[in-house]
């Protein structure tokens, strides 16, 4: 398996021996590799843990070997897939470790449920550091474990969508996973998130990356359209669609796991997890500003708007002084 995990020190090479080909007309393939490392961005809040939890866990019971590792630092992925219950964090346990001059060893970050196999990177104490730099440290740790080794049909990686710079980028600018999937809603601010993640997977393709866009899940689908709109817009596929549903709303609230057999919603999840296996990684096409916001009715977003240009004495309000005019004005004759 090692073999079949990118290797993060020959890309920048890589980079440069490509960089003057043209990649515009790359067409993407059904990944071949056994391990497929599948990287989850969506706006906080979307409900990507909800959705990560469940799929990992109906893979899982399909006979999948899977490995579930949250990447945002508040560390709630697996919150939902172990009831409720914070496991400890690579990063907080490295750190505690090493002051007692102790290594870290899997069974001290990394635990199971269901045939989950299930970790936090976690990150730094607010105003401590950076996200993102604790992103790239917690792969660093990973490696030291010896991440390459390791033997999974499906790693699944749980990204913050808001930020796509750094260690939350990591995937996309490092071909670290062959695809990324998009969780959004029928909202602006959350297909906002996705279509710049979009922007990102299309920059590092130009750059001679390999990673693209398997498709998006809508959660929370109301029935309006719009991210359904925004998916054919960008051209990559609904890999399904969640429904706003209270019932769901509960059992999430209530740690409970419905992507299983067991539960009504169980083929739905069941349906996601084969769209997720077979989809290929597409090279998206992200809209422009204007673009998006057409998704919407004009009403709703104010896109209806004309700007008012301002001026210097907008600026100064009250400290406006009349400005001498160089004009010359002639009496009537």
């Amino acid at each position: 398996m090692k073999d079949e995990v990118p290797n993060l020190k020959d890309f920048d090479q890589r980079l440069r021996d490509e960089a003057h080909e043209d990649l515009a007309d790359i067409v993407s393939e059904e990944p071949t590799s056994k391990t497929q490392i599948i990287a989850i961005y969506g706006k906080g809040g979307i409900g990507k843990s909800f959705t990560l939890a469940n799929l990992s866990h109906m893979m899982a019971e399909q006979g999948k070997r899977v490995l579930l590792i949250g990447c945002d630092p508040k560390s709630d992925t697996t919150s939902l897939l172990f009831g409720g219950k914070a496991c400890p964090t690579i990063i907080e346990t490295s750190t505690k470790k090493k002051l007692a001059g102790e290594e870290v060893k899997i069974g001290d970050v990394c635990f199971k449920r269901g045939g989950v196999f299930a970790m936090e990177l976690g990150g730094p104490e607010v105003g401590r550091g950076c996200g993102g730099r604790g992103i790239i440290h917690g792969f660093e740790l990973l490696e030291k474990l010896g991440f390459h080794d390791w033997d999974f049909d499906y790693v699944l990686l749980d990204f913050l969508g808001d930020v796509v710079c750094g260690g939350f980028g990591l995937p996309i600018a490092r071909d670290m996973a062959q695809k990324v999937i998009l969780v959004a809603s029928n909202d602006l601010q959350s297909l906002y998130v996705a279509n710049n993640v979009c922007s990102a997977v299309e920059y590092f393709r130009k750059l001679g990356g390999n990673v693209g866009v398997a498709g998006l899940v809508i959660n929370k689908d109301d029935g309006s359209g719009e991210a359904a709109a925004f998916a054919e817009a960008v051209n990559i596929p609904v890999l399904a669609s969640i429904p706003q549903n209270d019932d769901l709303r509960k059992k999430s609230a209530n740690y409970q796991i419905v992507g299983t057999a067991e539960s009504e919603w169980g083929a739905m999840f069941a349906s996601l997890g084969d769209n997720v296996a077979v989809a290929p990684p597409v090279r998206p096409a992200p809209l422009d500003p204007d673009a998006l916001l057409n998704l919407f009715d004009a009403s709703e977003t104010g896109g209806d708007y004309v700007l008012v240009p301002a001026t210097d004495i907008d600026m100064r309000g009250k400290n406006a002084e009349p400005v001498a005019s160089l004009e010359v004005v002639y009496d009537d004759a």
